[in-house]
């Protein structure tokens, strides 16, 4: 079982479990049993939480995040002022189980961290953003310190960097690079003077989230959280870098070792028509999630079109996945290329899996091998339309 211990969310136990279940049910059921085991490896639940004071860009991150405008349906509200008043969840519009909190505004002269963290309920969550549109004062610190010695993580984040750039710019012999090191040393210097060792700030831009170092806070975060929170943290993540792409898909890849794997213990059930059935809801069920967290549904094209000002047709005229316009059975059996292949196999598996022992290995394997292809062909394709995209849509924005 090492091959599946970084994401691992399968045992022995729970195969054995399923198999006997499929065992004793007809076909419909047996799949419908499969594909429901499915969605419950991906609903491991993560919670962030966003703080700042006020008018810090707390809630323009907490949408951005999400893949949302501040105008969007579900966003969290935006303004001048506080519009916080106590901790308000904005549930990811495709994942339900990823929570981000947008947490009351900090700074007021009587701020005291720990009851702070004690009245936004600070066990809930699995990391905490500290956002400041300036400088970093006490405020930040003591909440840095608190929940330090409560076992948690925390990221410093400098937002508005895009306002912040923009005034740079008409100063003579402006330099990105040079401006972006000096603000992210000056935040660094500054927290290291209100007594933080060795930090770490990050700078973002609410409106043009893809730019500055959100890869570098990405790579960090992923890095830090537990193992079984790591894959819900990168399908979360807004498509919008090369490397956020290339990591969701090293993510799926990972995963495709564990799904074939649950593919070749079905193989050695002996029901009729099983296999080939439930191969292909496995194959079905996975580039759906491909395309949903690579930004190639309907809904994720749709706000494409509207930040790109490109139409739809122009969109997908860029994709080239077999599986692009509708996912069916038969798109799906595009990938192996031919459909009498696979059916052929699933016979052959039939037979193999009423042998005992040596039959079932063999059945197993042919299943693993038969999955594993198809979801890399898919996988390499769609991740390749979404690169393609996210050059389209940067080359709109340059």
């Amino acid at each position: 079982m090492d091959m599946f211990e970084d994401y691992c969310t399968i045992t022995q136990e729970e195969l054995e479990d399923l198999k006997e279940s499929i065992s004793t049910q007809d076909l419909p059921s047996a799949i419908n049993t499969i594909k429901e085991y499915l969605k419950q490896q991906d609903l491991v639940e993560l919670n962030i939480g966003v703080m700042g004071e006020s008018g810090s860009g707390k809630s323009t991150f907490v949408n951005a995040f999400r893949g949302l405008g501040d105008e969007d349906e579900g966003s969290a509200k935006t303004g001048p002022v506080e519009t916080t008043m106590e901790p308000e969840v904005y549930l990811h519009p495709k994942y339900k189980n990823v929570k981000v909190w947008d947490l009351p505004g900090i700074g007021t002269p009587n701020f005291k961290a720990d009851e702070y963290l004690e009245l936004v309920q600070f066990e809930r969550y699995d990391f905490f953003i500290i956002i400041a549109s300036d400088r970093f004062r006490e405020c930040h610190t003591q909440l840095a310190k608190e929940i330090k010695n409560m076992g948690k993580k925390f990221y410093f984040v400098r937002s508005k960097i895009d306002s912040t750039i923009t005034a740079e710019k008409r100063k003579k012999n402006f330099d990105l690079r040079k401006t972006l090191d000096t603000i992210r040393e000056d935040c660094e210097n500054g927290l290291k003077k209100i007594g933080i060792e060795d930090p770490v700030v990050f700078l973002i831009s609410g409106w043009e989230l893809g730019k500055y170092d959100l890869n570098q806070l990405q790579e960090r975060m992923e890095k830090e959280l537990p193992q079984h929170k790591r894959r819900v943290l990168m399908l979360a993540l807004p498509n919008i870098t090369h490397e956020i792409n290339e990591n969701k898909k090293k993510v799926f890849q990972d995963n495709i070792a564990k799904v074939a794997f649950l593919s070749a213990c079905v193989a050695t059930v002996p029901l009729p028509g099983l296999s080939f059935a439930v191969d292909l809801a496995i194959v079905k069920q996975q580039t759906e999630m491909y395309y949903s967290a690579f930004g190639l549904d309907d809904t994720s094209l749709q706000m494409l079109c509207e930040r790109s000002g490109k139409s739809i047709e122009e969109l997908k005229s860029l994709m080239k996945s077999p599986l692009r316009f509708v996912i069916t059975p038969t798109s799906i059996l595009a990938l192996l290329g031919a459909a009498s292949l696979a059916v052929a196999e699933d016979v052959v598996e039939y037979v193999l899996s009423v042998i005992p022992i040596i039959g079932s290995v063999v059945a197993g394997g042919m299943s693993y091998m038969t999955v594993s292809i198809m979801l890399k062909r898919a996988l390499n394709d769609i991740a390749e339309d979404a690169r393609n995209l996210l050059m389209a849509s940067l080359e709109t924005e340059v």
